[in-house]
């Protein structure tokens, strides 16, 4: 079998983390073969009974204007809902390491006529954006695929305007229905701490969501 980039590696395992039928890595992989069945199970209504994305935007408290970086943005769950919430004045950055995905999210965006999401094509390690550009970096059961942590982190610190925040969404390190192998997830405290000592500080928590914690942070100490 022939190497699998590493793009599409980090989709597939993105998929997982959202998928709410348990799969293993290489039905994972055949499932990303089949773009019309991978945005199926991105977009699957089942999704929305634990992730609530109406609380998760109500909770956000999005304000006309803001700019919004959505990490690891897929088919555009959470996108074109951050677009709504911030209005036509504002911007979503729809951050994705998956050529697929932008295409697909670039034609969802012109049929449904919304004119403030740019689609950002970006590296693993790095969402490509301007120095202060962003007012609210918001990460979605997306945060432990990435592997140079620290420095993403540190460009996200750039890339902040003043008075900005990270939201960071992920499952809690313990057995849900869905979600990805244990192994693989961030438990609450020691992303706090890896927060921390990046020199951001826990500015709001939410406890809604029944497999993931919700965590607000801003820079600061």
């Amino acid at each position: 079998m022939p190497a699998t980039p590493l793009f599409v590696l980090l989709a597939a395992l993105a998929a997982l983390a959202q998928d709410p039928k348990p799969r293993d890595h290489e039905a994972m992989h055949r499932l990303h073969q089949d773009p019309q069945a991978y945005v199926a199970m991105l977009e699957d209504p089942a999704r929305d009974a634990y992730q609530k994305p109406d609380e998760v935007l109500r909770a956000l408290a999005l304000r006309p204007g803001e700019a919004v970086a959505d990490v690891g943005s897929g088919s555009g769950y959470f996108a074109l809902r951050l677009a709504a919430a911030v209005g036509s004045s504002g911007r979503v950055y729809a951050v994705d390491v998956d050529p697929g995905m932008v295409r697909h999210l670039n034609k969802r965006v012109r049929d449904a006529g919304v004119d403030n999401v740019r689609s950002v094509l970006a590296a693993p390690d790095d969402p490509l954006l301007p120095d202060a550009s962003v007012d609210r970096f918001f990460v979605c059961d997306t945060w432990h695929h990435i592997e140079d942590q620290a420095k993403y982190l540190a460009l996200m610190k750039k890339m902040l305007r003043p008075g900005g925040e990270v939201v960071m969404i992920d499952f809690k390190k313990e057995a849900t229905p869905m979600g990805p192998p244990l192994e693989m997830r961030i438990a609450r405290d020691p992303l706090v701490r890896q927060m921390q000592a990046a020199g951001f500080r826990l500015a709001a928590e939410h406890s809604f969501l029944p497999y993931q914690y919700f965590l607000v942070f801003r820079p600061g100490p």
